[in-house]
């Protein structure tokens, strides 16, 4: 005997139909909200209630659920969850009011040693607190109470969060200069023809501090099958550190570069004077540096005075060190060779550098900007 159901049938509009398609066969959507919108669809279709729970696998009382709701409130109402009464609220707005300020203030402002609220630091405080500040429904409050109501308001007064303080009043306008610098290379690049502002165009920075380290043991190589890495004892000795003085030649490519123990306003000088020697003379050299205080000191000044019109400088702002392109191949340079790198001494340190440098120069490739210029 065929199965008779005294629900009234489910039309359903092309839009509600293309929802509840779409629904159903998707992957990121809660599995609950998948089976509700096959539900619908099958009654919609003629498919009896047992059978739907047959096909799907769950029972004929929640797929009568679903479907009085669809026909109630309409096909994409019965995906959702129906609001509960639940137990009334325990802690009042103006309590959960008073925990958020709190976790808006530092600690240390408080009378603690901590800089930043833990939740268990958070909840000890306000039970202390809220019978004199009249919220006695905190008095027994629980850390994964505290942890309820941050995220709530998503707050995580637990966590740091650094960010760089822009303290150059003429950012904009010096970040514009050094973008300008790197358009007039993608000209010159582009076309030999175009005559450019200046002669060369330079990438200049200072990287310190390139640590001499020596094993106290001996590396042992991988071994085919057994170890598949380079084995190192982490006891290691310290030699002392040296300091790269290095210009890519943004055109180029070519690396000049002066390994020293020191980079002061003396080392900057003699690096000038390289700079000075390697190339014609007469031609202007326009370099893109950083406001160091080498490169600003009256030593450096007294020696641009020898050679006027011979140098350009075009400052980056301050903590604005990621414009200048130097940087990026001391990253190159840090990942092929500095980052395992073991000597015996400062000297052989700075062998090693000055072979990676000629390296380099044997295939050099120019650095480009690509991060979008000022137009």
């Amino acid at each position: 005997m065929p199965f008779k159901s005294n629900k009234k049938p489910l039309a359903l509009s092309q839009t509600d139909r293309e929802s509840l398609e779409r629904i159903s066969q998707a992957r990121s959507e809660e599995y609950r909200r998948v089976e509700r919108a096959r539900m619908v669809l099958q009654f919609a279709d003629g498919v009896s209630v047992p059978k739907i729970a047959k096909a799907l696998g769950t029972t004929v009382t929640k797929v009568n659920r679903c479907v009085d709701k669809a026909l109630e409130f309409g096909p994409l109402a019965a995906l959702e969850e129906e609001q509960r009464p639940g137990r009334p609220a325990v802690f009042t707005p103006e309590a959960k009011s008073w925990v958020i300020s709190l976790a808006c203030q530092k600690p240390k402002e408080l009378g603690y040693s901590y800089e930043a609220w833990t939740q268990r630091l958070l909840a000890q405080h306000v039970r202390a607190h809220a019978q004199e500040q009249g919220h006695p429904c905190l008095t027994q409050l629980s850390a994964s109470s505290v942890t309820r109501m941050l995220a709530a308001h998503d707050l995580q007064p637990h966590k740091v969060k650094y960010y760089l303080e822009r303290r150059d009043p003429d950012f904009d306008a010096k970040r514009v200069e050094v973008l300008f610098v790197y358009q007039q290379v993608e000209l010159v690049i582009e076309n030999d023809e175009i005559r450019p502002l200046c002669d060369v165009y330079l990438s200049y920075d200072e990287k310190p501090g390139i640590q001499a380290i020596e094993n106290t043991a001996a590396d042992l190589p991988p071994v085919a099958g057994e170890h598949p890495t380079i084995s190192r004892d982490s006891e290691y000795k310290r030699h002392g550190t040296v300091s790269l003085l290095a210009a890519i030649d943004l055109v180029t490519g070519h690396v000049i570069g002066n390994v020293e123990d020191r980079h002061r306003s003396c080392e900057f000088v003699n690096f000038l004077k390289r700079l000075d020697a390697h190339y014609t003379p007469g031609l202007r050299i326009q370099i893109i540096l950083d406001n160091h205080s080498s490169h600003i000191s009256k030593e450096t000044k007294r020696y641009l005075e020898t050679v006027p019109d011979r140098f350009e400088f075009i400052h980056t702002p301050k903590h604005g060190s990621w414009l200048n392109l130097i940087e990026s191949f001391f990253a190159k340079m840090t990942k092929q060779v500095l980052r395992h790198i073991r000597v015996k001494s400062k000297d052989e340190l700075k062998r090693r550098i000055e072979r990676y440098l000629e390296e380099v120069n044997q295939n050099p490739v120019p650095f480009r900007w690509s991060y979008g210029l000022e137009r």
